[in-house]
């Protein structure tokens, strides 16, 4: 559902084998979520990225989403994550030499700060906001668990979100007029929506439509898990101050019966993502909600290119202003960028 370590490389022969004419080419658009690195053998930085950018769909802007890349080897623990905010700003100024097209790549970003460390990471996130040359918008935790052994747990323990500690931090976020995404698991809508309650003008953007867990123990239990994660997302929109990504789901599951020596098209990812997709944007409404392309890990099942046809193939029926909103507007908004669209 995000990154994390160890990704397989995609098989970029295999996904480009599959080629479609792009819909709405003019359609202004934010990713306002991927990712850049060098992993497992596997380099995904400007060029590549440049790449997938140039495949034919609008995109004006990007938000470089953190994921542990680029890390300072040496130096206090807390501040080993300066580094990839370092290799961000690196990275925004080559797109913004225009060797690598005319999208604003990395435009602005958010990074990985130990929120645990409460009130005291004041003095580190004024350390990111300088190193970023202005680009850093905030925070994003990773409060993923659950307790059956099954699930990839992203956090050391449970209820992260509530953890007193990071509840200090937090009004530190809020004070300085940072934001903070939240990448959990659709059982734990309930602890983000405490949050929300908790500090109520603090921009919160929910990652991933809320991860529903489909593997594991819930393994063929897609109905009963849309239902708990739909009441546990009706709540979360509740809250005014949260917005959700849309994005990151799976694609075919083990029961597929297609051929699968063919890369997924649009038309087969917009019918595996509009139920989940159309909730969320019922729930919280065109102007919060965002697409988001979550690449390079979305790269392992489609290409860049059938991604956003996918979305715009969901909301094929939504008016000029709405699609203004969930494919840049929102992102906009929330990453407080300005004149990008």
């Amino acid at each position: 559902m995000a990154a994390n370590t160890g990704q397989a490389a995609p098989d970029d022969l295999w996904l480009s084998s599959l080629q479609e004419e792009v819909l709405e080419p003019e359609l202004p658009i934010i990713d306002p979520h991927h990712h850049l690195w060098v992993r497992s053998g596997y380099t995904y930085l400007m060029p590549e990225f440049a790449a997938d950018l140039a495949s034919g769909h609008n995109i004006v802007a990007t938000v470089f989403a953190e994921c542990h890349s680029m890390y300072r080897l040496t130096g206090p623990e807390q501040t080993r994550s300066l580094g990839e905010t370092e290799f961000v700003r690196g990275q925004a100024a080559m797109s913004a030499s225009g060797d690598f097209g005319t999208t604003r790549a990395c435009d602005v970003m958010f990074g990985n700060v130990d929120l645990t460390l409460g009130a005291a990471v004041e003095p580190l996130l004024e350390q990111h906001l300088e190193a970023s040359g202005g680009r850093f918008r905030g925070v994003r935790i990773s409060s993923g668990w659950h307790q059956d052994e099954r699930i990839n747990n992203v956090a050391e323990q449970a209820g992260v979100l509530l953890d007193p500690r990071v509840s200090d931090a937090v009004k530190v976020i809020q004070r300085m007029g940072l934001s903070l995404d939240c990448w959990l698991y659709h059982t734990q809508l309930d602890e983000l929506a405490q949050l929300a309650d908790a500090h109520p003008d603090l921009t919160i953007v929910l990652n991933h439509v809320g991860s529903p867990i489909l593997g594991g123990p819930y393994r063929g239990r897609t109905d009963e898990v849309f239902e708990h994660w739909k009441v546990g997302i009706a709540r979360a929109s509740e809250r005014q101050n949260v917005f959700v990504k849309l994005g990151a789901m799976p694609i075919r599951m083990p029961s597929y019966a297609g051929d699968r020596t063919l890369p997924p098209g649009s038309e087969e990812v917009s019918a595996a993502w509009r139920l989940w997709m159309e909730t969320c944007i019922e729930a919280f409404g065109v102007e919060r909600s965002m697409y988001e392309s979550n690449f390079p890990v979305q790269k392992r099942w489609c290409s860049y290119q059938v991604c956003w046809n996918a979305f715009k193939r969901i909301s094929a029926g939504a008016s000029v202003a709405e699609k203004a909103q969930l494919f840049a507007g929102a992102a906009a908004r929330a990453y407080r960028m300005e004149g990008v669209v």
